[in-house]
């Protein structure tokens, strides 16, 4: 006991002689001094650079601001007051027939919800995303100013994910249009919304890309993408540049938790304005029309046509009648470009088809055979979606198309899998939040639905309830659709 006692005097007289040993060395070589009591100074250069960034980025947040808006809405809901499975007619049986009246109850309840939009005119047009105001009962206007009105929806388009509303207001400020096609990677961008709502909340960032397509979000996609922070409730406000110019309408992120993760993308202005305008004069948007189905050119595909590089849409099919026939377009075209600008890709040639206003003629520059030439051809108006009317329906305001080879291959069906595909779904259906957009129908009460023609009739049949069988990423699932006599 008293050799470890002994040890451990002679341990703690080392250590202490170690730590002064230590401190006189330091002190001699002046490591404290140079390491943490030298003030370190900041550069007058340095400040200057900084604080002018500062001051410029902080004098177009100032100009913009007034423009943007905040946007609340609300809308009933109706739901089943017995919540799936046990609505099913499965579970219906084992109850009399007092109690199954339960099943057919249905609960209404207030959904809101808010998002951003901005302002483009001084008559009260308001630029938003379809998504923001899909389904509202009510639409509220916050102004920067903190007066709020009354929206009034002008239209909307569902395809790019655009809406313009419309206010009674004086004294607004609307933004400044920019150019998005002169949008260069790397270029600072300013994002401003209302993040979960907290009002006028400013991110900044860069373009990461343009051009982005088939990400799933719209029909017609030809996306900014941005790392300026995007959260929900910035939807439908602008993305501008250092100008102060909008460029683009912020939509959605890239996300596996609900929270940015430094992907965001915004619809080209451009696009927008043309959405807008078409809104505003014709209620509806007006398309241009080619009538050609085109596929993406691959490495093997590009090696047998000869070609120097893996640009341009190949025309897989021309539509009997169209402005394409008409104007001599054929079959393993390859379109490289279209009225002065040169074709990405067969994304980037449905964008700028649908852009021209129908009646203008253009010359659109082809590979054949390994000849180039250019065809000048008078673009058509897009034909209006054949509309079924399902009134009586179950299935009333659910709209389908057929499962076509490049449907099947954009969205990985399995050669096993027939039906139709969902296109869209009205605001107030009854399959509204049970199928979505993408769902391939296989069976509808017991009868398989192979194309568009069965589905028509199936539906009309299905007056008050329908049994539903659809394939959904790699799945196949049931929903019972009712509605009450």
């Amino acid at each position: 006991m008293r050799m470890n006692k002994k040890y451990i005097i002679s341990g703690i007289i080392l250590i202490f002689i170690g730590i002064t040993i230590g401190l006189i060395i330091s002190s001699k070589l002046d490591i404290q001094s140079k390491g943490f009591s030298e003030d370190y100074k900041i550069s007058k250069e340095s400040q200057e650079i900084l604080s002018k960034f500062g001051n410029a980025m902080a004098e177009v947040i100032q100009a913009v601001r007034p423009s943007v808006v905040n946007i609340y809405t609300t809308k009933k809901i109706k739901r089943p007051w017995i919540p799936f499975p046990f609505n099913d007619p499965f579970f219906r049986r084992f109850f009399d027939e007092e109690l199954s009246e339960l099943f057919n109850r249905q609960r209404e309840y207030t959904q809101t919800s808010l998002g951003s939009g901005v302002i483009v005119d001084s008559s009260g047009h308001i630029l938003t995303n379809y998504h923001v105001i899909k389904g509202a009962d009510e639409i509220k206007v916050k102004l920067y100013d903190k007066r709020v009105f009354d929206g009034t929806v002008i239209g909307y388009d569902a395809k790019t994910d655009i809406a313009v509303i419309k206010i009674k207001a004086e004294g607004l400020r609307p933004i400044k249009w920019g150019d998005s096609d002169k949008l260069r990677v790397g270029e600072t961008v300013i994002a401003i919304g209302n993040p979960y709502g907290l009002n006028l909340t400013v991110t900044s960032g860069i373009v990461s890309a343009t051009g982005r397509a088939n990400v799933g979000i719209a029909d017609y996609e030809d996306f900014i993408q941005t790392d300026a922070a995007i959260n929900p409730g910035n939807s439908g406000g602008p993305l501008v540049n250092v100008r102060g110019e909008l460029v683009g309408i912020n939509t959605a992120i890239f996300s596996t938790t609900g929270g940015y993760q430094g992907i965001g993308f915004a619809i080209p202005s451009n696009m927008a304005k043309v959405v807008m305008e078409s809104l505003i004069k014709n209620k509806r948007v007006v398309r241009g029309w080619l009538g050609v189905t085109v596929q993406d050119l691959d490495n093997e595909m590009a090696k047998r046509l000869k070609l120097k590089e893996i640009k341009g849409a190949i025309i897989t099919d021309v539509e009997e009648g169209s402005p394409a026939e008409k104007a001599g377009l054929m079959r393993k075209d390859v379109i490289i470009g279209f009225d002065g600008k040169e074709v990405e890709d067969s994304a980037h040639l449905r964008n700028l088809v649908a852009n021209t206003p129908p009646g203008k003629r253009v010359n659109i520059e082809i590979i054949r055979e390994n000849k180039k030439y250019s065809i000048p051809v008078t673009i058509g108006e897009l034909p209006a979606e054949r509309k079924v009317s399902l009134a009586e329906s179950v299935l009333a305001g659910l709209h389908v198309e057929e499962l076509t080879t490049k449907l099947r291959n954009q969205l990985k069906i399995p050669q096993k899998i027939n039906g139709v595909v969902v296109t869209y779904i009205e605001p107030g259906s009854h399959v509204e939040g049970l199928l979505a957009k993408g769902d391939v129908i296989i069976e509808i009460n017991n009868e398989k639905i192979n194309n568009v023609k069965d589905f028509i009739r199936v539906a009309k049949e299905a007056k008050t309830e329908a049994i539903i069988w659809f394939y959904r990423q790699g799945r196949i699932s049931y929903i019972t659709v009712s509605i009450r006599q």
